[in-house]
């Protein structure tokens, strides 16, 4: 963004915008003919994606993440997919790992929302649907699942997590921790990514502090972007949601630079 006393002329602006509108999504943006649709051209596109302090890959899986969680079906999503795909910064594969993942943070059903634009876009650009790996190919041992997912569950959440005392909390250690987040066909920058707008958007203190405070800890994610991703989250989330975050991501990274944990 503009610092200090520069003055930055509406009509660079505006052209600006249309064109990192156009950029991203990969369609050519319509008319702004309305306050709303005039500040996504002038604020959100000409002035938040034009940002450096977050690559473009992570910039597209919270945008999808974000326009998922808030609306499900819409043509943001679309144009965030069908960019992040046409530009090749996310491969058909890791579109469909992140509609899996998206699933579990934010629900199936939200999950299905990205899916569909997936197979939308992979139809709209001409583009191979190429096989995933099945969630398991072969047979396993439900205990050793357990224990395979604790081990990740320390891994990405840089601390111990609890058992499996409840149906739900055995799902969290065999399923989500003991298969998806082993699927490498996503890199964990991007699951984690995909991950902070899921628990985000929970409003639950203890998921949000400890979710952030491993993001950076883990080393995927460092302070500054942090910063970032705030802003790029009160898009979809909007402002009041962002500023709980702001909050969060602030305390927990003088936990993180002070060597404490989440928790303090």
């Amino acid at each position: 963004m503009y610092q200090g006393t520069n003055l930055l002329d509406p009509a660079e602006r505006s052209a600006r915008g249309e064109a990192l509108h156009h950029e991203v999504t990969g369609l050519k943006p319509g008319k702004a003919v309305t306050p709303h649709d005039q500040s996504w051209r002038d604020f959100i596109f000409a002035e938040v994606w034009s940002r450096e302090g977050l690559d473009r890959r992570a910039r597209y899986l919270v945008a999808i993440a974000g326009a998922a969680l808030s609306s499900g079906e819409d043509g943001h999503l679309y144009g965030y997919v069908h960019g992040a795909l046409k530009s090749k910064i996310l491969s058909v594969v890791e579109m469909r790992e992140a509609a899996l993942h998206l699933s579990v943070y934010g629900g199936w059903s939200r999950g299905g929302h990205v899916d569909a634009a997936i197979t939308k876009a992979v139809k709209a650009l001409k583009l191979v649907d190429e096989p995933c790996a099945p969630i398991r190919g072969e047979p396993w041992d439900q205990r050793a699942r357990g224990d395979f997912g604790g081990n990740e569950f320390m891994k990405v959440m840089t601390f111990a997590g609890g058992g499996g005392e409840t149906p739900y909390l055995e799902a969290i250690r065999n399923f989500v921790f003991g298969e998806m987040w082993n699927r490498r066909a996503l890199d964990e920058r991007s699951r984690r990514w995909l991950t902070l707008v899921g628990v985000c958007e929970s409003c639950a203190e203890t998921p949000i502090k400890s979710h952030i405070y491993a993001a950076m800890a883990s080393g995927n994610c460092k302070p500054a972007e942090m910063q970032e991703f705030v802003l790029a989250y009160g898009i979809h989330a909007g402002w009041p949601k962002a500023s709980v975050i702001q909050g969060a991501v602030f305390a927990m990274t003088r936990n993180f630079e002070m060597g404490l944990g989440w928790n303090g």
